[in-house]
């Protein structure tokens, strides 16, 4: 978890509540299969200004560390355990620095019985948003000239913690989710203690699970090249 989520309305409709102080150029459109290495729109806030801006910008799914060769280095980083971001490389500044928000509709997951795959599609019951808590960085590509607007690649992670309740019935991970108030705390970079924000969001994301509904969903989930409202329709609608 998490490997493929949704985002099923435009970043500005979808954040507004977050206070986007700038919307970037070029946000991706709405996806019903988001897979590693798409682009997303995540917010961040952005410390070299005073006040620090709130920005929604776009960024690749899969966090390239800025010391990295090979930005293939990103398709393993989708996600970040909670409990092990100070211990990893990958992680570990950026969990200090470069925190992010992660917007979307709802996410998939897989259980698997008798070697038979069934994905679900787990979400808001009343149609909300999710708030994912993640962490970003900005990856400079050597091979490009100085002039070259791609030079700069953002690039993230959504991080995860053990799963409860009736979620923990379909997989033993699921993002660390965030309600409002823990997600402003997440993104402020002047903050000083990350370590008790980041215990803080943990104990929270539960209350946030057990308001989500599940459904089972069609196999066509699993071909990234599908992309359609259709996907997130329980299984015999879709089908």
């Amino acid at each position: 978890m998490c490997g493929r989520f949704v985002v099923a309305s435009a970043g500005s409709d979808l954040v507004g509540v977050l206070r986007i102080d700038i919307e970037g150029d070029d946000l991706p459109a709405p996806s019903f299969n988001i897979a590693p290495t798409s682009p997303v729109a995540i917010v961040l806030d952005s410390a070299k200004s005073d006040p620090p801006t709130r920005r929604l910008e776009t960024a690749r799914w899969g966090l390239i560390p800025p010391w990295a060769k090979d930005p293939k280095i990103g398709a393993r980083a989708f996600n970040a355990r909670s409990e092990e971001l100070e211990d990893k490389p990958m992680f570990r500044t950026a969990f200090h620095k470069r925190r992010a928000v992660v917007p979307a509709s709802g996410y998939y997951e897989w259980t698997t019985v008798d070697g038979v795959k069934t994905p679900h599609y787990i979400h808001p019951g009343d149609g909300s948003a999710l708030f994912f808590a993640g962490l970003y960085e900005w990856w400079k590509d050597a091979t490009k000239p100085d002039d070259d607007p791609e030079r700069w690649v953002l690039s993230f992670t959504i991080l995860t913690r053990a799963s409860i309740g009736h979620l923990g019935s379909i997989h033993d991970r699921m993002p660390l989710f965030l309600d409002v108030d823990h997600a402003d705390a997440w993104l402020d970079p002047a903050t000083t203690n990350v370590r008790d924000v980041l215990d803080a969001a943990v104990d929270a994301a539960p209350r946030v699970a057990e308001t989500l509904d599940e459904h089972v969903v069609s196999r066509a989930v699993g071909n990234v090249r599908n992309d359609s409202p259709e996907l997130i329709e329980p299984a015999g609608v879709a089908d």
